[in-house]
C-alpha cells in the first residue's frame, strides 16, 4: 500500500477493496464519476504487483475480436504456403481494465464471461489459456445512462466486488491537485511478483474459517431471497431477485482475504460485514415498488447487514 500511496491519494477504502479481490483472486467493478481516478488506481496496483496490465476502451462499435483477439491470414515467403495464425487480443494480460464497459452491446460484452469465469477464450474453435494471475476489473459510470448498455445479471454476478468510488474530501483533493500539477513524476516499485501473488492468492484460500462464520455468511445471502423462508419483510416487498450461492462464496472468501491483508490468521464476522455491501448490492433485482418508494438495492442490502438477523 506503501508504493500505491506514491501515486493515489485518498480512496482508501476502494484500495482496500481492489486489493480484497486481487488476493482473492476475483473481479472488480468500480463505479463513479469520471475524474476520480479510477484508471490510474488500477494501473498503479498492477505497477504495485509487477503485474502485465492492458486497458480496452470500450465503445459501440467494440467488437468481441477486439478484446479476445482475431486469426489472420499469413503467406511463408519462402514456400509460398498459407496458414491461419492467431494475433492475442488485449484480453491476454494479467490485470485487465475494461473502461466504461456499459458502454458497449451486450455481445461485446459477454466476449468477457468465458475469460473472467475460465481464465480462457475461444477462437475460430481453439482454446487459449489467459496468464495466470487474471483480473478483470472494469468501471461504470453512474450519472450517463444514454446510449449505454446495462450489463446482464450474469455477468454483474461474476464481479466478485462493486466498489463505489466517491469524490475526495477537500484536504484529499488540495493535496491531489498540489502533487499532479507539479514537475515530480511519482515513481511505483514493484513489490510483489505475479508469482507470488498466485502463492498469496492459495494462502488466503488456506485461512481457516469456523462454521459459525460459513453459517452467517450464508444466512446473509439467503434473506435476500424474497422466497426464501425467514426473509425479512422488506426484502418480500421489494425485492424480485436476491443473491445467488456466488454470493455466499465470495462473502467467505472476502473475508478471509480481509484478515489476510491484516495479517490476522482467521477470518470473522467483522470481516464478513466489510465485504457485505460490496458483495451484494449489485446481486439484487429490485422491484417497481422499490423503485417508486426511493429504495435502491444498496441501501436495501446496508440494512440487512445492521440488522444482524444472519448472525446465529
Amino acid at each position: 500500500m506503501t508504493q500505491i500511496r506514491n501515486r493515489i491519494v485518498g480512496q482508501q477504502e476502494v484500495l482496500d477493496g481492489i486489493l480484497t479481490a486481487i488476493v482473492s483472486g476475483g473481479h472488480g467493478l468500480l463505479v463513479g464519476v469520471p475524474g476520480l481516478g479510477k484508471t490510474l488506481m488500477v494501473s498503479t496496483v498492477a505497477d504495485a504487483l509487477d503485474l502485465r496490465f492492458q486497458r480496452i476502451q470500450f465503445t459501440p462499435d467494440l467488437m468481441p475480436s477486439d478484446i479476445t483477439g482475431t486469426e489472420i491470414l499469413e503467406e511463408d515467403p519462402g514456400s509460398g504456403k498459407r496458414s491461419f495464425r492467431f494475433i492475442q487480443g488485449p484480453v491476454f494480460a494479467n490485470v485487465v481494465l475494461a473502461d466504461e464497459i456499459n458502454r458497449t452491446p451486450p455481445k461485446t460484452q459477454a466476449a468477457l464471461l468465458q475469460a473472467m469465469q475460465e481464465h480462457e477464450v475461444t477462437a475460430a474453435g481453439e482454446t487459449y489459456h489467459l496468464p495466470e494471475p487474471f483480473f478483470v476489473l472494469a468501471t461504470q459510470n453512474p450519472i450517463e445512462q444514454e446510449g449505454t448498455y446495462p450489463l446482464p445479471e450474469a455477468q454483474l454476478d461474476r464481479f466478485m466486488l462493486e466498489l463505489r468510488v466517491p469524490y475526495p474530501d477537500r484536504a484529499d483533493e488540495e493535496r491531489m491537485v498540489e502533487t499532479t500539477t507539479g514537475d515530480d513524476t511519482p515513481r511505483v516499485t514493484a513489490v510483489l511478483s505475479g508469482d507470488e501473488l498466485i502463492r498469496t492468492q492459495r494462502l488466503v484460500r488456506r485461512i481457516p474459517a469456523p462454521q459459525s462464520l460459513v453459517s452467517a455468511a450464508v444466512s446473509l445471502a439467503r434473506i435476500t431471497r424474497p422466497a426464501e423462508d425467514g426473509t425479512p419483510a422488506l426484502v418480500k416487498e421489494y425485492v424480485d431477485w436476491g443473491a445467488g450461492p456466488r454470493a455466499s462464496q465470495f462473502l467467505v472468501l472476502g473475508a478471509k482475504a480481509r484478515a489476510a491483508l491484516d495479517g490476522r490468521p482467521m477470518a470473522d464476522l467483522d470481516d464478513v460485514k466489510s465485504v457485505a455491501l460490496s458483495v451484494l448490492r449489485h446481486r439484487l433485482v429490485i422491484n417497481f415498488a422499490a423503485e417508486a418508494a426511493g429504495r435502491t438495492a444498496e441501501d436495501i442490502c446496508a440494512e440487512l447487514i445492521a440488522g444482524e438477523s444472519w448472525i446465529a
